[in-house]
Formats: structure tokens, C-alpha cells, sequence
């Protein structure tokens, strides 16, 4: 059986964002520290009928900037947003595909709904105008692989290269499936993460019908509010994360500039329920604890945990019950933020951001806030970092998130 001193080290060497809180990863990162939020009311569409009115959207905002306008009318939103934090995040590591074999770098970006803009848009068009109106890119613009895709052509990149589709784990386990990729030998390189675009009118309209999102519609920027006593639901956002990882060997070969080591992770299934977390945090316990193991470190290593909080009743509850069975005493000390009160939930791209928010902490020893938090939940009993960033000393972290389906995934990074 390998061991974690025999695996290959994997590292982190690129970071890109497109999200509502900074289009670039300074931007971003600044806004996250100063607990500054990115929901407000939606512009995308009219919400009138709808009980949830607030998103976080990302605006001011124009992918022709950065994406060929072509490309970019040939392509949903939410790959707009993967392809040009992509681009970002190679441009980071100062990643030069000349000087690359293409055949050993890969790409896995995945989206947990894909074009959903394009699919409602194409339906409209189909009852009012008829089958052959409809556009002849409709379908690759709404499958959920096409922004691994248009990476892949872009860069040259030959090697693995498929969609990630798990939900609000999605991204989580793009990463994580990359790091394996480097693991096996299949890749030197991988641009991995996810996208999402789905702040749509039948988008809203289902979540809606769920009773899963906040009807906290006039207060947009309190509405966001993990682990407190008085969450309603989430705040859908959108944009994308995506890194840069390549094996420790040839990031030293080129020279790169390494942020941090991703060592572990881990992917589990609660087999539970389709939207609701196993009540006992049996899949999410499992998956944090197996990523510790395989970064070969100990519950009591992880000094921070971004968690998935995403501001709904049982997700909090059950995930503070999860931390608490794998870190026992250790779970009082460990300090756990959730930053979706400022980004909203991105779904299938929020393991992509959070993941780079992991990475940024451990760079510069700085904790983002969970805002928003004001009363506290008997339940819910751990310290989220009320309010306001602080410093720590930070050696390792934790970035978990869960899915509909009863998907977990759990990444570890840690200083190299």
C-alpha cells in the first residue's frame, strides 16, 4: 500500500477567481479579509415572483475583455467565467505551454449544472420560433465539460481532461481527481477547478420551490448567515476558482513559485438522502478524517477549516457534528470560517474558490471572517471566526464541501 511519504508531492503554483467580491485573486482576497459582501439584489432577471430576490452576482464584468467575442457568443456564461480564471491561473504560475509537453498537462474544471442560461434560453426560442432557430452551439454550450474543453484547445493541453459533475462538491473533486491524475503519472501539470453560472429564472424558480435559499430579501448583505442561530437558507452566487497544480519535481525543474502543498484528500458518499446531509455527518466525517490520513498527518495538524457553511439549517448543524467526531477535543481549537456569508454559495465552483481561500490563509497567515454572525446556535458551538479576520499560525487547513447526492469531499494543503 503506498504511504504518504511515498507519494508524489503535489503543489500549488497558480490561483485564478471571477467572483462577485474581485475578478482576480488580489481583488478578492482583499474583499474576503475585510468581510466585505457580494450579495445584493438580482439584476440578471426579474425576481418579482420569486421568494428568494438577492444573489451574488458577478458585475462590471465583460468576458470579451479576456475571451475571444466570438467564442464568448458561442459559450454559456459559465464558461466564460472557468476559461478566464484559467487563464488567470496559469498566467499566475507563469505556466509557458511553449516550453510544456502538452501531453502532460491536463484539465478537469467541472460545473455542477453547466448552461443553464443557454438551455432556457434555446427553449424560448424553440416555442416561439420554432426548431430550426434553435442555435446549432446550443449543445456544446450547455454541457458541463465544454469549459474543460475550450481550456484545453486554448493551452494545448493533452492530457486528462473530462467534467466534474457532483453537485456542490464539484469543485472539491475536480481538485482532488487532479491531484490524483499527478499521483498515477497521467500528468506533470493540472488546471483544475469549477465554474457556475446558474443565477437563472428556472434556476431560482427550483431552488425556490425547495425552500432551500433565504427569503431575507431586504437585507441582501445579512442575509448569508452560517452557523448562526437565525440561517434561512443560502444566497446562490456564481463565477469560478481554479488553480494550477503540478508535481513538487517539475514545479522545482521550471523554477515556479510554490504557494503551498495540496497533501491530502478524499471523496465519500453518505448514501443517505438526495438533499439532505446523513443527520449523523457519517459521509462528511469519513471524508475529512481519509484526507487528513492521506496528507499523513493527524486531526490535531489541521489548524484551519474552511468549512462548506452554507447558511441552511441542517448543513451547519450536521457539519459542526461531522468536525466534531473527527476532532474530538481538537475541534475546540481549531479555527473554521465559512466564507460563503460574503460569496454566497457558488455551488458546483464553490470548492474552487474556498480552495484558493485555503491556500491565500496558509500563504499569509490570515483568517477570513464568517460575517453575518450574531446570535449564536447551541448546535452549532465551534469558533467560525466571528465577524472579523484574524492571524494565525497556520502549518495546515482543511477545505470541505458536500453535495446533493450525498457527495463529500475534503482537500488538505499544507506549508511546503
Amino acid at each position: 500500500m503506498e504511504t504518504a511519504s511515498s507519494k508524489k508531492r503535489v503543489v500549488v503554483t497558480g490561483l485564478g477567481v471571477i467572483t462577485s467580491l474581485g475578478h482576480n485573486v488580489n481583488d478578492f482576497w482583499a474583499n474576503i479579509l475585510a468581510g466585505k459582501c457580494g450579495i445584493d439584489r438580482v439584476t440578471l432577471f426579474d425576481t418579482k415572483d420569486y421568494t428568494c430576490q438577492i444573489g451574488a452576482e458577478v458585475r462590471g464584468w465583460d468576458a470579451t475583455q479576456h475571451m475571444d467575442p466570438k467564442e464568448v457568443r458561442r459559450n454559456d456564461r459559465y464558461t466564460h467565467f472557468g476559461f478566464c480564471a484559467a487563464k488567470q491561473a496559469v498566467a499566475d504560475a507563469k505556466l509557458d505551454m511553449t516550453k510544456e509537453d502538452g501531453d502532460r498537462v491536463g484539465v478537469i474544471i467541472g460545473s455542477g449544472i453547466g448552461g443553464m442560461l443557454t438551455i432556457e434560453t434555446q427553449h424560448k426560442v424553440l416555442l416561439e420560433r420554432g426548431p430550426r432557430k434553435v442555435s446549432p452551439f446550443m449543445i456544446p454550450a450547455l454541457i458541463s465539460n465544454m469549459c474543460t474543453g475550450l481550456v484545453a484547445i486554448e493551452l494545448g493541453a493533452r492530457g486528462p481532461n473530462f467534467g466534474v459533475v457532483s453537485a456542490c462538491a464539484t469543485a472539491t473533486h475536480a481538485i482532488g481527481e487532479s491531484v490524483r491524475m499527478i499521483r498515477d503519472g497521467d500528468a506533470d501539470v493540472m488546471i483544475c477547478g469549477g465554474t457556475e453560472a446558474s443565477i437563472t429564472p428556472l434556476s431560482y424558480a427550483g431552488f425556490c420551490s425547495m425552500k432551500a435559499m433565504s427569503t431575507n430579501n431586504e437585507f441582501p448583505g445579512k442575509a448569508s448567515r452560517p452557523f448562526d442561530a437565525n440561517r434561512d437558507g443560502f444566497i446562490m452566487g456564481e463565477g469560478s476558482g481554479v488553480l494550477v497544480i503540478e508535481s513538487l519535481e517539475h514545479a522545482q525543474a521550471r523554477g515556479a513559485h510554490i504557494y503551498c502543498e495540496l497533501a491530502g484528500y478524499a471523496a465519500t458518499c453518505d448514501a443517505y438522502h438526495i438533499t439532505s446531509p446523513d443527520p449523523e455527518g457519517k459521509g462528511l466525517s469519513l471524508a475529512m478524517r481519509r484526507s487528513i490520513q492521506d496528507a499523513g498527518l493527524q486531526p490535531s495538524d489541521i489548524d484551519y477549516i474552511n468549512a462548506h457553511g452554507t447558511s441552511t439549517p441542517y448543513n451547519d448543524k450536521f457539519e459542526t457534528l461531522a468536525i466534531k467526531k473527527v476532532f474530538g477535543d481538537h475541534a475546540q481549537k481549531v479555527i473554521i470560517s465559512s466564507t460563503k456569508s460574503m460569496t454566497g454559495h457558488l455551488l458546483g465552483a464553490a470548492g474552487g474558490i474556498e480552495a484558493i481561500i485555503s491556500v491565500k490563509s496558509l500563504q499569509t497567515g490570515d483568517v477570513p471572517p464568517t460575517i453575518n454572525y450574531e446570535t449564536p446556535d447551541p448546535e452549532c458551538d465551534l469558533d467560525y471566526t466571528p465577524n472579523v479576520a484574524r492571524k494565525a499560525d497556520l502549518k495546515a487547513v482543511m477545505s470541505d464541501n458536500l453535495g446533493f447526492g450525498g457527495q463529500n469531499a475534503a482537500l488538505v494543503f499544507k506549508k511546503i
